[in-house]
């Protein structure tokens, strides 16, 4: 039995010793069980995970969310950009950035070529450009947010039924009436 046994260590020391097939019954069953308590395999764990209803909402979320992306995207780089450059005067946010090393000699001095040439910069407009989508995606989804909420109305409470003693009393005291 002693050759079977084996040492549990951490960070701190000596924690337990046990038979190998207790330790590895001890990781794998750990999260293996259901609700329940019942044991699951690895198949309908992952089954029931997989199908809950929030993350199927999620992963259709994520891939509207990345085509919604593109669309900010394009939006804000081909009509928003160049109408902010207009009313500045022509200026391009795509061409503003800081060099940290030495322009070659022959290069034309703009973004995209200094990037194809390897030279390390700060492009700040780049960030500019990107702030502003952030912004604009921020308020569109603030939006339809806001406007999820309006089409969520809780509907009002229903009355609680009158207990029986309320309505005995209620038809003794309209047949009194009527006398």
């Amino acid at each position: 039995m002693k050759g079977r046994q084996i040492v549990l260590w951490n960070i701190f020391g000596y924690i337990d010793t046990r038979s190998a097939s207790s330790y590895i019954d001890l990781v794998v069953g750990a999260f293996n069980f259901n609700r329940r308590g019942e044991k699951m395999s690895i198949s309908s764990e992952f089954k029931e995970f997989a199908l809950k209803g929030n993350v199927m909402d999620l992963a259709v979320g994520v891939i509207i969310g990345a085509a919604f992306g593109k669309i900010v995207d394009s939006l804000v780089s081909d009509i928003i950009m160049p109408i902010l450059g207009k009313i500045t005067g022509g200026l391009d946010f795509s061409n503003m950035f800081v060099a940290l090393a030495p322009i070659p000699e022959g290069n034309a001095g703009t973004y995209v070529a200094l990037k194809a040439a390897g030279v390390p910069m700060l492009a700040y407009g780049n960030f500019i450009t990107i702030v502003i989508n952030f912004i604009i995606l921020a308020f569109i989804i603030f939006l339809m947010v806001k406007q999820m909420n309006k089409l969520k109305k809780t509907a009002p409470p229903t009355p609680a039924a009158t207990p029986e003693d309320v309505m005995l009393l209620r038809e003794i005291r309209d047949s009194l009436k009527n006398k």
